[in-house]
């Protein structure tokens, strides 16, 4: 397992935190230095490393399966460029809020905290989850399933800060920066945008807590973009500015990168050149068995119990089936609703033939009527997977 630089993980534990003055009426602890350090990287265990510059750290899929909600220490964590922020100082930081506006600010925590605030629940997952099971392979972070994660978000609706700037008649897009910077000089900031509507619709937030607790440095202290619905890609983690354009943005990362093709299930023949594409954008529908693991051996039952976890995208999950030879279809039970944009538990039980290899599959539909397709998903950038998984056990 690759190991953080050891001056990159010391600055990290001594980041500073919020201060009592500026946090206090927002419920988040306050204090200094991390806890519950993994392997390098203070205040996450248990993740597997995929890249230690910039982190790029996984959940197993299996410690996702123990609850509809990622605790912090084990939310996964993805950064583009190796320059991100090991340090905070929030007496002096400032969201800077200009461009296409009347009134341009440059807000402090304390004028954040002071605006009205929403709590949603939202599965933040990576535009390129699952990668590694892409075939024919694709270049790119080879992901397991575990490069998500669901959390409930509090923030400030980036609606009302955009109100108080004063959006100006024309405005097309606004586009998010943060703290992180490329190394070398002629690599573009990450830089990401949303249509002026989306990004007024009240749902898109601010965040400065997520699960009770004020967001860890590695996935975006102090503030991050929350766009429940879609892919991470838009969710700007340390965010410190927002600027509204008179234009489409064309910056490389809406024109050049993360684009999809526009083919159903954003899926084209390997191999296949210049067909027509968009900026990647609301997640598919998916399921996956969280219970059992591949290669996992159970004693033989007629039936067995399965469960797993659910997301319908940018719709609530309406139903999952499960099958386990891929012709015989039964209903799950769903558990609990906490929201269209929060991973739903479901719970089945499955007949299994006799002894030997089982294969388990989950199926599930939102309530738009999207449904996870059985035809493998495949673009050249390994993107928007969605297709149904199977997970492999034997009966013994």
């Amino acid at each position: 397992m690759d190991q953080l630089d050891p001056h990159f993980a010391s600055t990290l534990t001594r980041r500073r935190l919020i201060a009592a003055g500026a946090l206090g009426a927002a419920g988040v602890a306050v204090g200094q230095g991390a806890t519950g350090q993994g392997p390098g990287f203070p205040g996450k265990t248990g993740l597997v490393t995929l890249r230690a510059r910039p982190p790029l750290l996984e959940t197993p899929l299996g410690l996702l399966g123990r609850d509809v909600f990622t605790p912090n220490d084990r939310f996964f964590v993805r950064w583009h460029w190796a320059d991100i922020p090991t340090a905070v100082d929030v007496r002096t930081f400032r969201l800077r809020v200009g461009g296409h506006v009347a009134h341009p600010q440059a807000l402090t925590l304390a004028d954040i905290l002071a605006m009205p605030r929403i709590q949603l629940a939202a599965v933040n997952q990576c535009s390129g989850n699952s990668r590694s099971l892409v075939g024919p392979r694709v270049a790119g972070a080879q992901w397991g399933h575990g490069a998500m994660g669901n959390a409930r978000w509090v923030g400030v609706p980036l609606r009302h800060i955009l109100d108080r700037v004063g959006v100006r008649p024309g405005a097309v897009d606004v586009r998010f920066g943060g703290l992180d910077k490329p190394l070398v000089p002629q690599a573009p900031d990450f830089l990401k945008s949303l249509a002026v509507d989306h990004a007024r619709d009240g749902e898109v937030m601010v965040a400065f807590q997520m699960n009770g607790e004020q967001l860890p440095l590695l996935n975006g202290f102090p503030l991050r973009l929350i766009v429940p619905g879609w892919f991470s890609t838009y969710w700007v983690k340390a965010l410190d500015t927002i600027e509204v354009l008179a234009r489409p943005d064309d910056n490389f990362w809406m024109a050049k990168a993360y684009r999809i093709p526009t083919a159903p299930h954003a899926t084209v023949v390997p191999g296949a050149k210049d067909f027509p594409t968009v900026p990647i954008n609301a997640m598919p529908p998916r399921s996956w068995v969280t219970s059992l693991d591949p290669g996992q051996t159970v004693a033989f039952e007629p039936t067995i119990p399965i469960a797993g976890l659910a997301l319908g995208g940018a719709h609530g999950v309406a139903k999952v089936d499960v099958s386990s030879d891929g012709r015989r279809w039964y209903k799950a039970v769903l558990g609990p609703d906490h929201g269209r944009y929060s991973f739903r538990r479901w719970d089945a039980r499955v007949p299994v033939a006799g002894q030997g290899p089982v294969r388990l599959m989950s199926r599930c539909w939102n309530t738009a009527g999207e449904v996870q397709p059985f035809a493998p998903v495949w673009n050249p950038g390994g993107y928007a997977r969605n297709q149904v998984e199977v997970t492999t056990i034997v009966a013994a």
